[in-house]
């Protein structure tokens, strides 16, 4: 069973920076996802890709998945970085 930890994204239509802080254990798909022949979504009998967990740090998330025998990697977040830009300069 292997999954990713990674740390939750900030929403796009978010400005303030609530709920950044929190990690994320999401289970990869163990098996391919195909259309269904009656409805024609899309979809696979692996229950374990809905799964999420949430934690309120990294090592927590590590520490949850060595527990249970869960191989995980871990993505590091990107580096934020701000650009400064002041209103007149979009008239320039």
């Amino acid at each position: 069973m292997a999954a990713r930890i990674y740390q939750i994204p900030k929403n796009a239509m978010q400005s303030g920076k609530a709920k950044v802080d929190t990690w994320m254990l999401e289970f990869e798909q163990s098996e391919a996802r195909k259309p269904d022949p009656l409805m024609g979504w899309t979809g696979s009998g692996d229950t374990q890709a809905q799964v999420q967990i949430k934690f309120p740090d990294k090592d927590a998330a590590k520490a949850y998945a060595e527990k249970h025998g869960i191989t995980a990697r871990v993505y590091a977040t990107p580096p934020k970085s701000l650009k400064l830009q002041a209103y007149a300069d979009n008239f320039r």
